[in-house]
């Protein structure tokens, strides 16, 4: 398939550059992938539509403030973004200037708190940093670092916390599972006492997820690496549902990914923890989800064509063109789709 195949028109005011005052307050679209059929409600409506049986996946990774705005030696300055930790101080960041910072380059952020030695260039532009410090790292980075929004979003984010799901636990995201961003504490626990397992999984997401597809054929496509982990009791919860015959709704491609990558050919789960860099567009045949709740995507990425690949491409560009003459919010901050 082509990437033209997964183009769609988007006016740039349809991509919400803030949050909702309210998270479960957002436009949730339902669709049918069967027939294509819409229908508009609010997020906070979701438990209408779940069963008592079924089994909603939660990615429960939480953001790094991964960006670093420091100085050279020269005084120039220098913005750093922490993609992944290489072990014993070392990470693979994303610089600006790059030219500027070249291997033995000596990096200085905040008064101090916080070197950084450049020791390596890598495939992609990427650098590896060495950092030095007092303390425990998160710590200082928690002092010292900022959100690293999304690059659509052009408006400062007041509350960083809104860049976070309201049961993010494991730290080292280098951006939001935004499905998650509409769920409250309160909505969780009404879905809870409909007779809903929840379960989490954890996937750190890295950068890669706004890299374009700059392949002309789509399969020519590299997709990017990264991290996840499903314990045996998230294994335990999703195999009882299926067994018992309810479904299995992820919230989030992140979640659809990684229970798809790790999913034997019943769509049974075991413990795992590890990489997974599984790709999923139309022609797939999903093994482990009977649902996903997700937000709306970027023209021609790889999650309109996850999504595609789910509910059919002709489903999903007729939902996402209704969308936009119905004024729906896009991105990080937008609305919703449940498929189901």
């Amino acid at each position: 398939m082509k990437r033209t195949d997964f183009y769609f028109y988007l006016p740039e005011d349809r991509i919400a550059q803030t949050p909702l005052d309210k998270r479960d307050e957002s436009r949730l679209m339902l669709l049918d992938r069967k027939t294509g059929a819409v229908q508009h409600r609010r997020f906070f409506q979701l438990p209408e539509f779940l069963n008592p049986g079924d089994c909603l996946v939660l990615n429960d990774t939480r953001v790094l403030p991964a960006r670093l705005f420091g100085k050279r030696p020269t005084g120039g300055a220098v913005e750093v973004v922490l993609l992944r930790d290489r072990g014993e101080g070392v990470w693979e960041c994303l610089t600006r200037p790059g030219r500027k910072t070249h291997r033995g380059a000596e990096l200085v952020f905040g008064d101090g708190e916080l070197q950084g030695t450049v020791i390596d260039e890598i495939e992609g532009g990427n650098r590896l940093i060495k950092f030095d410090y007092k303390g425990i790292f998160l710590e200082v980075l928690e002092k010292l670092g900022h959100m690293p929004l999304p690059p659509y979003i052009h408006e400062e984010l007041k509350d960083a916390e809104r860049y976070q799901t309201v049961y993010s636990r494991a730290l080292g995201s280098a951006a939001a599972p935004t499905a998650g961003l509409h769920f409250t504490k309160e909505l969780i626990g009404e879905i809870e006492a409909k007779g809903v397992t929840v379960a989490y999984i954890t996937l750190h997401v890295g950068l890669g997820t706004f890299r374009p597809v700059k392949a002309e054929n789509i399969e020519d496509h590299e997709m990017h690496a990264e991290y996840c982990v499903i314990t045996k009791e998230t294994a335990d919860k999703i195999n009882s549902a299926h067994e018992n015959g309810h479904r299995v709704i992820a919230v989030g491609t992140t979640s659809c990914r990684t229970l798809e990558s790790r999913a034997d050919k019943d769509g049974k789960l075991s413990e795992y923890s590890g990489w997974t860099n599984i790709f999923i567009y139309p022609g797939y045949s999903f093994k482990c989800i009977d649902g996903l709740v997700t937000n709306f995507h970027l023209p021609e990425s790889t999650l309109i064509m996850l999504v595609s690949a789910f509910a059919g491409r002709e489903n999903v560009l007729a939902a996402y063109n209704t969308a936009v003459n119905e004024g729906y919010r896009f991105f990080s901050f937008g609305d919703a789709m449940f498929i189901s």
